[in-house]
């Protein structure tokens, strides 16, 4: 079956090629009457645009790249379906890249980005050194990584998250207070958690201990991780885990253990997505302004895209919120 062309949607409409093209482009004076009947047209012939060569005449493809490690985890998840929602309700269609952590695959989709020339990208993957990030005059944004020195990044405020979740262990009581948290070379905003929670424990003369999981981590390393600090460390009172997963495989290993929680232990993790808000509402946890990040994120590179670029900051906090549930 052949595809009906701009010249039939003229053809069946009454009017001129050139009159159908600048309906599809809105350019120049067109009347209702005459527009109607060339979208009645197309409708009638199942006629669509052609989106690249569209694109290649008003120099925009609509298109904005997203990259991120996963939409397992539920922080991305939710993210994500964020940052679909907010671009589609600006005319914005998404690619998405799920990167999976692997340095060799977010090279191959930022190549593929650019190749199908997309107006921008929002990345929040976290390889080191991929200098593909610096593209002249290519809108992209940061989210909870730096990813070039020029590029703006958007987080929650990590340092006073760390500082308040590990406050709240301390105010209860607690002396003996574990943190589980990623690598420390990733040098993410991140990390911020991490500095707080060695800040605050030196503070009120407390020995920090964190432990650390790979990038690459299966639920069985992190699993390994918890079981190896309840090992070495029976009188631990509290673990502060950098994200809400982490916390949930605390609790489960110690239950395994018949440790009472929050008598014997007490936690409380990060992220505080809707996802584990239902599932465990009992948790503990700093929660992310996680619509807020997507709508400042879609509202800078919308700016870098109109040429904008004067009023973007190049780090872009935003507050947190303490959640003290059953778990501390």
């Amino acid at each position: 079956m052949v595809k009906p062309k701009i010249e039939d949607v003229a053809k069946l409409a009454g009017v001129s090629p050139t009159t159908v093209s600048r309906v599809l482009n809105n350019r120049g004076y067109i009347s209702e009457k005459t527009r109607k009947k060339v979208h009645d047209s197309m409708e009638q012939l199942n006629y669509y645009p052609n989106e690249i060569a569209r694109s290649l005449f008003i120099k925009k493809t609509y298109l904005i790249g997203l990259i991120f490690p996963s939409t397992g985890n539920p922080f991305y998840g939710q993210l994500i379906f964020h940052l679909e929602n907010i671009c589609s309700s600006l005319g914005y269609k998404v690619l998405l890249c799920n990167s999976q952590n692997r340095e060799d695959k977010e090279r191959n989709y930022l190549k593929m980005l650019q190749m199908n020339q997309v107006d921008g990208i929002i990345a929040g993957a976290h390889n080191r050194g991929i200098e593909e990030y610096e593209i002249p005059k290519l809108p992209v944004v940061g989210i909870d990584r730096y990813l070039s020195s020029k590029t703006p990044v958007v987080s929650s405020d990590n340092y006073e998250g760390g500082k308040l979740a590990t406050q709240l262990l301390i105010d209860k009581g607690c002396k003996q207070i574990i943190h589980i948290n990623g690598p420390q070379y990733l040098e993410t905003p991140a990390n911020l958690r991490r500095n707080a929670y060695e800040d605050v424990m030196r503070a009120n003369n407390l020995k920090p201990l964190t432990y650390e999981f790979p990038l690459k981590s299966t639920d069985e390393i992190v699993i390994n991780i918890v079981k190896q600090i309840l090992d070495d460390h029976p009188q631990v009172d509290a673990i502060f885990a950098s994200d809400d997963l982490i916390a949930s495989k605390v609790l489960r290993e110690a239950r395994k253990r018949n440790i009472t929680i929050p008598q014997d232990l007490k936690v409380i993790g990060y992220d505080g997505t809707e996802t584990t808000r239902m599932l465990l509402p009992e948790l503990s946890t700093v929660e992310q302004p996680i619509k807020e990040i997507a709508e400042k994120a879609v509202e800078i590179i919308i700016k870098q895209i109109n040429g904008e670029e004067e009023d973007i900051q190049l780090e872009n906090i935003l507050p947190v919120k303490l959640i003290d549930s059953e778990t501390t």
